[in-house]
């Protein structure tokens, strides 16, 4: 993450020197106006004549601090949403390099968290935050220069009462953090039960379980209520804090003032320093009471940092070079040589798996559920490397195949056909610009889904949604995509599972003329009728091979 952020700076480092610059002018303005009012209250109590270019002088300082003000708040904003535009920008690509396991143990709703709630606070990290807190900080450290030149007493006085307030500040600090952890983790925890629910709501509602649903989401909504209560607490705790300490040091630097003897000679000072102290020490105390409300959006960020850190730090996969890897495979030939995997290391799901499908085979792969049939596709697929063997496809390492020759290679038809954003021509091509307009609608002609698509009322380019077509619609829309790039492996992952016979009958007709000069692999729990494929029981151990199309 630091070099992503580094990145950033480089990139819009005219944008952060002005940032510098609008700072500088900022705590400089905030500074002099209570010199210029000390000399026109000193001329008053004198009975001096006050020059009409000292006044507007100070009003123009008054006006001046304004407006850096403002360009400081337009500048630190936009550069904050730059930063968050730089993070979430670098957590896509970081995305594309995880592991597919990363995908099977963390849910979708934490990871979407990490992508908007916790990228959202690097902007007010960055607004409210540390840039906020530097400025103030160098306010404070200017007004209290001219204190200590003004009143060595009153300097003093502010430096001994910072002492106790850091230290009361970083309790706060603490504690306010792990407020700020607890409500993101419950956060997290309920935007997975969301799209959880709506995947299963059937079966919610079926099995009379919407009570369940709504404890489990009442435990973190609770959770993260509490979290925030416990953090407003302790923020409005910390605010009081300020002004009551600001009220009792002018009232302790005016007693010292106007007491005889040393005090005065310590604390002494003309009207006009008064009126310019007592500015110096309402302004100093405001920047800390600032800090005070930033120290609760940069709390709120480092919580959301923490979880992006952890998420740059994933470990990723290894990615296959380009470099080197054949325009095309010597064949289609799939072939899986004592093959053992686990996604846990105490627990085996392929257990030496041994099998060969020759160029242009239709092999079946049957048996119970848990004997390994859809993680075989996964390690056809490189989506895995096994633990021990090694799967091979046209000669080559199944790992080692590079992402960008996968699809002109495999073709794959899950059990459920899973709809983008987008036209009808995204569901097929999933926006690969290498996918022609020939090659779609040869795909679309294959299945007999011409008439279908062009009966839509921008053909190709209408809205996809789901209640467009039927279920056995969307699955000669799935086994169109699959064959879209013209792929020489196609595999069939419980394709008619979900279908009734009719449909299922008028998918298979689909898929043999899908299947022509293609090496397919098929999973299934069931024995169903297959012209020309060879039932191949799944065991602990497999020594099997298909049978030509």
């Amino acid at each position: 993450m630091k070099k992503v952020l580094l990145n950033i700076i480089q990139k819009n480092k005219f944008l952060v020197i002005g940032i510098l610059i609008v700072i500088v002018g900022a705590v400089a303005s905030e500074v002099v106006p209570p010199l210029v009012l000390e000399e026109i209250v000193n001329r008053l109590t004198e009975k001096q004549d006050i020059a009409l270019k000292l006044i507007l002088t100070y009003f123009f300082l008054l006006a001046l601090n304004d407006s850096f003000n403002a360009l400081k708040q337009i500048l630190i904003t936009v550069f904050g949403q730059k930063v968050t535009h730089g993070i979430r920008s670098a957590m896509c690509a970081k995305l594309s390099r995880l592991p597919a396991d990363y995908f099977v143990s963390n849910k979708s709703g934490a990871v979407v968290s990490r992508f908007v709630g916790d990228a959202d606070t690097l902007e007010s990290l960055f607004t409210k935050g540390i840039i906020g807190m530097a400025i103030d900080a160098l306010k404070i450290i200017g007004i209290l220069a001219v204190v200590f030149s003004k009143s060595a007493g009153l300097g003093i006085l502010l430096a001994v009462s910072a002492v106790p307030l850091f230290f009361i500040t970083k309790v706060f600090r603490r504690k306010m953090l792990g407020a700020q952890l607890k409500n993101r983790a419950a956060i997290s925890r309920a935007n997975s039960y969301i799209p959880e629910t709506i995947k299963n709501i059937r079966t919610i509602h079926a099995y009379a379980k919407e009570d369940f649903m709504e404890e489990k989401y009442d435990s973190c909504i609770k959770d993260s209520f509490d979290a925030v209560n416990e953090n407003n607490f302790l923020d409005s705790s910390y605010s009081p804090i300020i002004p009551l300490l600001s009220t009792v040091i002018i009232a302790v630097m005016m007693i010292c003032s106007a007491a005889g003897g040393e005090f005065r000679a310590f604390f002494g000072m003309s009207v006009g320093t008064a009126v310019a102290i007592i500015s110096y020490v309402t302004k100093v105390f405001k920047p800390l009471e600032e800090i005070a409300m930033e120290i609760q959006s940069v709390q709120s960020a480092i919580a959301g940092v923490k979880r992006i850190i952890e998420f740059f730090n994933e470990k990723e996969r290894e990615i296959p070079s380009l470099e080197g890897f054949p325009q095309k495979l010597a064949s289609s030939e799939i072939k899986a040589d004592n093959v053992h995997f686990g996604y846990t290391d105490d627990k085996e799901v392929i257990k030496g798996a041994s099998f060969t499908v020759n160029s242009g085979e239709f092999a079946t792969l049957t048996g119970r559920t848990g004997l390994g049939k859809s993680t075989i596709f996964k390690l056809i697929l490189g989506l895995y490397k096994p633990q021990s063997g090694e799967i091979l496809v046209g000669g080559q390492n199944a790992s080692d195949i590079p992402d960008e020759r996968k699809r002109g290679i495999f073709g794959y038809v899950e059990q459920d056909f899973r709809l983008l954003t987008g036209t009808v021509r995204d569901q097929i091509t999933m926006r690969d610009p290498n996918i022609t307009e020939s090659q779609i609608l040869k795909a679309l002609e294959t299945e007999c889904l011409n008439d279908t698509v062009n009966a839509l009322e921008n053909g190709l380019d209408t809205i996809c949604t789901p209640k467009q077509f039927s279920q056995g619609q969307l699955q000669l829309l799935s086994i169109a995509r699959a064959i879209a790039a013209e792929p020489d492996i196609l595999l069939l992952d419980e394709i008619t599972a979900n279908l009734d016979s009719s449909t299922e009958n008028a998918v298979m007709n689909a898929l043999r003329a899908a299947s022509e000069n293609r090496t397919v692999v098929s999973i299934t729990h069931r024995l169903y009728e297959t012209s020309g494929s060879r039932e191949i029981p799944l065991g602990e151990t497999q020594h099997c091979k298909g049978s030509p199309v």
